[in-house]
């Protein structure tokens, strides 16, 4: 089995990270889960990005799900092949129902922002929405990409913006193209007020 150093660096800079970004005054957990294993995969540009550690919670997250974000937030396009996950990217985490924030999945989430120590995220779905007239303002066409294994095309919910801590990202899926993320910060922009 052969070894990818860089997948190993950027999980042991991840962990670093995360053992250092606790305020002072509170104690890190002594015990943590180990995270999950995940494939290397391909952004949409050809370079390899690598793995963010996750963990994984008592509800599939660390600490908990912090709640959906409802005000609004300046949108960025900032991506980089740098093992962390930065807006414009496609990542892989836990994401909780709607109506029940116990229980939820892994799914792929495009970044776009952040608010305070959270990453906002929208939930990609390769379900088609068009075809419904009340629904379709809420979903944005992106295309395909790595993040699906059968290159479906996706869309993301634009009604559902979801507060993320970076270190609840089990893995970057790729980048998501500059026209792309536009379209989507402009349906944003209509629908939620967002600069």
């Amino acid at each position: 089995m052969a070894l990818n150093f860089r997948t190993m660096g950027n999980a042991v800079r991840a962990s670093l990270r995360f053992l250092s970004g606790s305020p002072s005054g509170q104690q890190t957990p002594r015990a943590r889960p180990k995270a999950a294993p995940a494939k290397p995969s391909t952004a949409a540009s050809g370079s390899s990005l690598g793995k963010v550690a996750g963990r994984t919670g008592t509800a599939g997250l660390s600490g908990g799900y912090p709640g959906d974000f409802r005000g609004t937030a300046s949108l960025r396009y900032s991506p980089s092949p740098d093992g962390r996950p930065d807006p414009g990217e496609v990542v892989w985490t836990w994401v909780p129902y709607e109506e029940d924030h116990s229980r939820g999945k892994d799914r792929p989430v495009l970044l776009v922002g952040n608010h305070g120590r959270y990453l906002l995220g929208l939930m990609l779905t390769s379900k088609d929405h068009d075809a419904h007239p009340r629904r379709s303002r809420d979903y944005v066409d992106v295309g395909t990409g790595p993040w699906d294994r059968q290159l479906r095309p996706s869309e993301a919910k634009l009604d559902r913006v979801l507060q993320i801590r970076p270190a609840d990202v089990r893995r970057e899926g790729a980048v998501l193209g500059r026209s792309q993320f536009f379209a989507v910060a402009e349906a944003l922009r209509d629908l939620n007020g967002w600069t």
